[in-house]
C-alpha cells in the first residue's frame, strides 16, 4: 500500500516531509502516526491505512508535490504467507500493543516509554494521558537502577549528499515582463548554518512562508486603519463568579470571556453589515451568516479555526468548540474545512500580556477585534474615581469597505454588549 501526500485543499501544491515517527522495516499498526507534514496552511500527521512493515522513500525535509509517494506498507496477508518461525511472535507482540491516541504516543515517544510500560483504563484498554502522567510519576519513585531503558530511536537514514555544483550567474532576461517559468520547490533539509557560534540559519517552513506573504499583501493590497475603545468587565467578571460553578455543574465546561465577545461581535455585525462584507474584483459581497474565525496561537504559527454561523450558538458551545479546537491542533488534527471561509475574524494577544496592538487583516475579511489583557484601571463613574478591569478593544477595518464612522460605531456596540453581559446570556 502506497504512502502519499494527501490532497489538503485546493491551493495547496506541495508539502514538507517534516518528521518520520517510525523507522524503515519497522512494523505498524492501522491508524498509527507515520509522519508529519507541513502545508502552507496547517501541520498534521499522516496516519497508516493498514498494519504492515513501512518503507520510506522520501527522507525527513523534503517538500515534494501533494500525491507523490513517500513509502508504502506492507501489508500482513502479504508478508505473513509465508513467515519465519521466530518472527511470528514478534509480530504479535507488536500487534498486541494497547491503543492511544496520536498525541498520548507523542508524549510516549518523548518520555521515552514503551505501550506495554502504560496500563490503559480507556475503553479497551486505550492509554488515555492520565494513564501516561501516572506512569511517568511511578517510574520517576523508582531506584535509577530498577528503571526501564529509555525508549531511544536513531535518526532515519538519510539518503548519501551529492555534491552542489557552483551555480553560473543567472542571463539577463530578454524582457524585464517576461512571465517566469513556475517550478515546484523540492528541497532537503541542510544542516543549520553558524558564524563562530553566533547565528543559526534555518530554512522557513512553509507555514512560516504563507503568513509572510499574507502579512505583506494585505499592507499592499488594503487600506487598513484601526481604531481603539475600552471596556469595563466588571459585569462580565462578577457574572462569572456567582454563575460559574453553576455553568460548569450543567455543561461541563468553565465560563470564560472568548463566547461574550463571539456573541457581542455578531450583534454589533447585523448592526453594521459592512464589517461582515468582502471584495471580489468589483464587487462588494455582503454576507447574510456569520462565520467567526478565533486565532489561536500554534508552535508553528498562529491559525485561524471557524466558528460556522456563530449567530446560532450558544454560549458554551463556543467554549466547547474552541477546547475542539486548540485539541485538534495540539494533535496536528486540524482539517483545511476547519480554517476555510470565515467573513470575521478575533484576535487574544491578551492571553500573552498584550495591553493594546494593531491587529492585521485577515483577507479577504474587511475587519478584525484585537482583545488584550484585563487591568485593573482608575476610571471616572459619576464623577467619583474607582478601579475597574478594563480592557482595551482594538478594530482594524479595510478602509476601502468600511467608513469611519461605521468602525466607531461597530467598536462602540461591542463595549455597549460587554458592559451588559446579562443580556447576552438570555437564552443560555
Amino acid at each position: 500500500m502506497e504512502i502519499k501526500i494527501p490532497e489538503v485543499g485546493e491551493s495547496v501544491r506541495e508539502a514538507l516531509l517534516a518528521k518520520w515517527f517510525k523507522k524503515a522495516g519497522e512494523v505498524v499498526k492501522k491508524d498509527e502516526p507515520l509522519c508529519e507534514i507541513e502545508t502552507d496552511k496547517i501541520t498534521l500527521d499522516l496516519n497508516a491505512d493498514a498494519a504492515g512493515v513501512l518503507s520510506i522513500s522520501v527522507a525527513e525535509g523534503t517538500t515534494v508535490a501533494v500525491g507523490t509517494v513517500i513509502g508504502s506498507i506492507d501489508e500482513f496477508e502479504a508478508v505473513t504467507e509465508a513467515p519465519a518461525a521466530e518472527s511470528a511472535p514478534l509480530l504479535a507482540e507488536k500487534l498486541s500493543a494497547p491503543a492511544s491516541s496520536p498525541s498520548v504516543r507523542r508524549e510516549m515517544r518523548e518520555q521515552g516509554i514503551a505501550p506495554d510500560e502504560v496500563e490503559g483504563s480507556g475503553v479497551g484498554g486505550r492509554i488515555t494521558l492520565d494513564d501516561l502522567f501516572a506512569r511517568i510519576e511511578e517510574r520517576s519513585k523508582l531506584p535509577p537502577a530498577s528503571r526501564p531503558a529509555a525508549v531511544v530511536e536513531p535518526p532515519a537514514t538519510m539518503p548519501e549528499r551529492k555534491p552542489v555544483p557552483t551555480p553560473k550567474p543567472a542571463s539577463v532576461p530578454a524582457s524585464p515582463f517576461a512571465e517566469p517559468v513556475q517550478q515546484l520547490s523540492v528541497h532537503t533539509e541542510e544542516p543549520p548554518h553558524y558564524s563562530s557560534g553566533r547565528e543559526e540559519r534555518r530554512p522557513m517552513s512553509p507555514i512560516r512562508k504563507r503568513i509572510a506573504e499574507r502579512l505583506v499583501a494585505v499592507r499592499q493590497q488594503t487600506a487598513m486603519l484601526t481604531t481603539f475603545n475600552e471596556a469595563d468587565l466588571s459585569r462580565i467578571k462578577a457574572l462569572k463568579n456567582d454563575q460559574g460553578e453553576e455553568y460548569f455543574q450543567r455543561h461541563g465546561i468553565k465560563l470564560g470571556y472568548m463566547p461574550f465577545f463571539v456573541r457581542a461581535c455578531v450583534e454589533a455585525l447585523k448592526e453594521f453589515p459592512a464589517v461582515n462584507a468582502s471584495i471580489d474584483g468589483d464587487d462588494l459581497v455582503f454576507h447574510h451568516y456569520y462565520d467567526i474565525g478565533i486565532a489561536i496561537g500554534a508552535d508553528k504559527g498562529l491559525v485561524v479555526p471557524i466558528l460556522r454561523n456563530a449567530d446560532k450558538m450558544r454560549l458554551h458551545e463556543v467554549e466547547q468548540a474552541i477546547a475542539g479546537f486548540s485539541a485538534k491542533i495540539k494533535a496536528n488534527q486540524l482539517a483545511i474545512s476547519d480554517l476555510t471561509g470565515g467573513t470575521f475574524t478575533i484576535s487574544n494577544g491578551g492571553v500573552y500580556g498584550s495591553m493594546l496592538s494593531t491587529p492585521i487583516l485577515n483577507p479577504p475579511q474587511s475587519a478584525v477585534l484585537g482583545m488584550h489583557a484585563i487591568q485593573d484601571r482608575p476610571v471616572v463613574r459619576d464623577g467619583q474615581i474607582v478601579i475597574r478591569p478594563m480592557m482595551y478593544l482594538a478594530l482594524s477595518y479595510d478602509h476601502r469597505i468600511i467608513d469611519g464612522r461605521e468602525a466607531v460605531g461597530f467598536l462602540k456596540k461591542i463595549r455597549e454588549c460587554i458592559e451588559a453581559p446579562e443580556e447576552l446570556l438570555l437564552d443560555d
